[in-house]
């Protein structure tokens, strides 16, 4: 299964990030592992999300357990946001990182 990363543009969850689980023609199914989680995930619109390209490799490898649950969800997450304030901390990508602190805060 080719499950990866992406960040919603538009709607009351604009800028959080999510994984797809699952895609069709027009729509995808998001997860965070806590509000959205593997067994209830969020119907969205493809237009409506940016999916990220370029992964770390820990992230696509917690993204290609076998037996991903929410945890897994949650820790692929996590792990891509302290990636980015580790950009931050670079002096990389500040618009990026205070989108990700708005969408914390909406949470």
């Amino acid at each position: 299964m080719d499950i990866k990363l992406a960040i919603s543009r538009s709607g009351h969850d604009k800028d959080c990030i999510y994984v797809i689980i699952k895609e069709e023609a027009e729509t995808v199914y998001l997860a965070d592992g806590r509000l959205k989680p593997i067994e209830k995930p969020k119907k969205k619109n493809k237009k409506h999300i940016q999916v990220i390209k370029k992964l770390p490799k820990e992230i696509t490898e917690v993204l290609a357990q076998e037996d991903f649950r929410n945890e897994g969800v949650k820790r692929a997450i996590k792990l891509y946001k302290a990636r980015s304030q580790g950009a931050l901390a670079k002096g990389k990508n500040v618009m990026e990182y205070q989108e990700e602190i708005t969408c914390q805060k909406q949470m």
